[in-house]
């Protein structure tokens, strides 16, 4: 009974430390959770990728002057916009092959006064 009580308790020591050790692992660093992370990736993408109109306009705006933000940022936050979206539905398409995302911010609601880069 005695040496029945040791295995058990060195097994719950093993399991316990074990499941500590997977905790402290970054999200997205097995194939389940970085397959997943781009799916959702993209399907946010391609709901939200018409948010970078406004978005680059306002941005233009700041940076520059109005007129510039109503030309330069209009064409800029199509251009992402689109770009935005496509990557999205590639994304969604392709989530099976894991991936780092690839546009930056990851989503565009992340960090609304830095330009979208991929």
């Amino acid at each position: 009974m005695r040496k029945m009580t040791k295995l058990i308790l060195a097994l719950f020591i093993l399991m316990f430390g074990s499941s500590q050790a997977m905790a402290t692992e970054p999200y997205g660093h097995n194939y389940v959770g970085t397959a997943s992370t781009k799916l959702i990736t993209g399907i946010a993408n391609t709901a939200t990728g018409f948010i970078e109109l406004p978005k680059n306009i306002i941005l233009v705006t700041q940076r520059d002057s109005i007129l510039h933000g109503m030309t330069f940022g209009l064409a800029s936050g199509v251009m992402h916009s689109v770009a935005r979206t496509v990557i999205g539905v590639f994304d969604v398409a392709t989530f099976w092959i894991p991936t780092p995302p690839s546009v930056q911010p990851t989503y565009v609601w992340e960090d609304f006064s830095v330009e979208s880069s991929y």
